[in-house]
């Protein structure tokens, strides 16, 4: 069974009406993005690390499907370097078993490969369920 909740649905308290969804789930996973934003902004590659699948995937504007490994690599290395994220829309999330997947759109002060930029990016991502936890296993950025 699938179920879309907007974070905004949590704030009012409508996710009572969902009586065989948990909520712990939408809660983990919102919380588990929001730290994830906020590791990409420290720069804490670490961090992002334990929020993440081995085989994780981060596909770029261009189309590129970057591994996460080269990705963090990457901004380890100051090829990536994100100044802010700012959340344009609530996110919605589906939720089905033990995967879920996250919309939202956001602007990105980020420079990237040398070139800083405001980056209006929609996000589409794909957590899986793994030891209990909610991981990142793909990350598609497109623009809008």
């Amino acid at each position: 069974m699938a179920v879309r909740v907007s974070h905004a649905s949590l704030e009012r308290g409508t996710r009572r009406s969902f009586s065989n969804y948990p909520r712990r789930t939408t809660v983990r996973t919102r919380l588990r993005h929001q730290r994830y934003l906020d590791a990409m902004v420290t720069g804490d590659t670490e961090k992002i690390a334990e929020f993440i699948t081995d085989d994780f995937v981060l596909v770029h504007i261009t189309g590129y499907e970057q591994p996460g490994e080269e990705w963090l690599r990457e901004m380890g290395q100051g090829q990536f370097i994100y100044h802010g994220a700012r959340e344009q829309t609530e996110p919605t999330l589906t939720v089905s078993g033990n995967s879920a997947q996250l919309s939202s759109r956001i602007i990105t002060d980020a420079t990237v490969y040398g070139s800083r930029n405001n980056w209006h990016l929609a996000f589409t991502i794909d957590f899986v369920q793994q030891g209990g936890s909610w991981l990142l296993a793909r990350n598609q950025a497109r623009t809008w």
